[in-house]
């Protein structure tokens, strides 16, 4: 794909996600190098002694099955075959590169509302939204999204005292770019996140920041119905994958 930098040229053992960017059914693969160890010689690699080998493919299998997870299911495989084939289509490669610059509208969108990312932006898929400046957690705030039919997910920035209260929320574009959704999309998308730290904002200087008071704030709150509506309305004009059969 060359659209990220690849870590096999570094790492012995690539962990990755079978859902979100790659589109296929949930679960996690894992992959290890085999055969024979190489070391390095100044600029070069040689090849090392014969009995050298990876030892990776035992111990990580065992761990899997039967240490760690049952039996697998056949349609599970079956939809994990289609999705890695989805992945060599050039079709995928469009939607890639979209999920790219989707990420980067959706930053520069919030960048110009003010708000801070950690990293100043996204070269990726994703991007991180330090919620500190408004007074927030990511805890709260990601309570106010799901309520508001927003899905995204708390996550520690660094500087933070701990995972307990989480200064941040981590947002993904490859889902909406999946359902259609361009840059001017996100634009709208931006306006829709930064109303709901707003309405945070004011249920937490009404209630508190304990979450047990600021989920009672939450409940029958005018400004969380009309946000929500608005995000549904906005949602039902992509398609749903699967609902159209």
């Amino acid at each position: 794909m060359q659209e990220c930098r690849s870590p096999f040229d570094y790492c012995d053992i690539v962990t990755s996600t079978t859902h979100k960017s790659l589109r296929g059914p949930r679960g996690g693969i894992i992959f290890f190098r085999k055969g024979r160890k190489t070391r390095k010689q100044g600029f070069f690699f040689a090849q090392a002694d014969e009995s050298d080998q990876y030892d990776f493919e035992d111990r990580i299998n065992f761990a899997v099955f039967p240490s760690m997870q049952g039996g697998p299911h056949n349609n599970h495989i079956a939809a994990l075959a289609i999705a890695l084939k989805q992945v060599a289509a050039p079709e995928y490669k469009a939607y890639i590169q979209q999920v790219k610059k989707n990420a980067q509208a959706l930053a520069s969108a919030l960048l110009r509302r003010k708000c801070r990312l950690v990293t100043g932006g996204t070269d990726n898929h994703l991007l991180l939204w330090d919620l500190r400046t408004f007074g927030l957690t990511g805890k709260n705030f990601e309570k106010v999204c799901e309520a508001c039919r927003i899905t995204l997910n708390k996550t520690p920035i660094y500087g933070d005292n701990g995972a307990i209260s989480p200064g941040g929320v981590r947002i993904g574009t490859p889902a909406m770019t999946t359902r259609g959704c361009l840059e001017g999309d996100f634009e709208v998308i931006a306006e829709f996140l930064l109303r709901a730290a707003q309405i945070a904002g004011t249920i937490q200087k009404e209630h508190g920041k304990l979450q047990k008071d600021f989920l009672m704030g939450l409940q029958n709150n005018k400004d969380v119905v009309e946000l929500c509506n608005q995000v549904e309305t906005f949602a039902l004009q992509f398609a749903m994958p699967g609902f159209d059969i």
